[in-house]
């Protein structure tokens, strides 16, 4: 898809990379945080957070890291310092994600080939300099690192409503990764389809309702997921995560 354009006589206009047009009552941008139908409706594009992500994971870790299995548990664990934090999410099967997380440039990387494996282990390492050897070896044991920069859009991202084009998850209100993002895509696509499948026949009196219904909403997780960031990657962990903790969408 290269163009999406509305308010033409046969309805919203999708130009598509091999040339072909086609034409839809109803374009809906669930592309994510580089959505390639926002600009269709809007002008704001994700802003770098400072913050970066760099993953990495662990495999069968039952197995070949057990003492990493039990400081896991059955779910996840963080621990948090000055400006930085480590975080092990298990998935299925013994996977194991990890995440390095950081204040930094965006270039920080610059000097570094982060298709070194053991160059960006040394460089992570010497980040983390000091912190406990078994939290460490979150780092020592992983497979491969990916370079994860975070970006957002505005917390109150909203648009002058377009007829024909709408938007939900990150392409509508990229938010930090706290648990909110991928739960509201869910939640928005599913309460699109049923107020389509049930709602008036007005399609357009629908989508309008469906978009102030979801900026309301995203509004107040995007409040409460920006908060949590700049809270848990701070100069303060320890006040951070107690102050994190209080905070409730009203």
């Amino acid at each position: 898809m290269t163009q999406v354009v509305p308010g033409t006589r046969d309805g919203v206009l999708v130009h598509f990379a091999d040339g072909r047009q086609e034409a839809f009552d109803l374009v809906v941008g669930a592309d994510g945080a580089w959505s390639r139908i926002r600009p269709a409706v809007s002008s704001a594009t994700p802003q770098y957070t400072g913050v970066t992500h760099v993953e990495t994971s662990l495999d069968d870790v039952d197995t070949r890291h057990p003492d990493l299995a039990r400081l896991i548990g059955d779910g996840s664990m963080a621990v948090y310092g000055v400006n930085r934090g480590l975080v092990a999410q298990r998935n299925s099967g013994g996977h194991v994600k990890v995440y390095a997380k950081f204040r930094a440039p965006l270039d920080w990387h610059t000097n570094l080939d982060l298709a070194d494996v053991e160059a960006v282990r040394s460089s992570l390492l010497a980040l983390f300099d000091g912190w406990a050897a078994p939290v460490l070896d979150l780092l020592r044991h992983g497979t491969a690192f990916v370079h994860r920069p975070l970006y957002v859009l505005p917390v109150s991202h909203t648009w002058t409503h377009v007829p024909g084009v709408t938007l939900l998850g990150d392409a509508a209100h990229l938010m930090p990764l706290l648990g909110a993002g991928a739960n509201l895509a869910m939640l928005e696509g599913a309460e699109l389809a049923e107020s389509i499948a049930t709602g008036p026949e007005d399609l357009d009196e629908t989508v309008r309702a469906f978009e102030e219904q979801m900026w309301a909403r995203a509004g107040k997780w995007a409040k409460i997921t920006t908060a949590g960031l700049e809270r848990l990657v701070s100069p303060d962990p320890a006040e951070a995560l107690a102050l994190f903790d209080q905070v409730q969408p009203s």
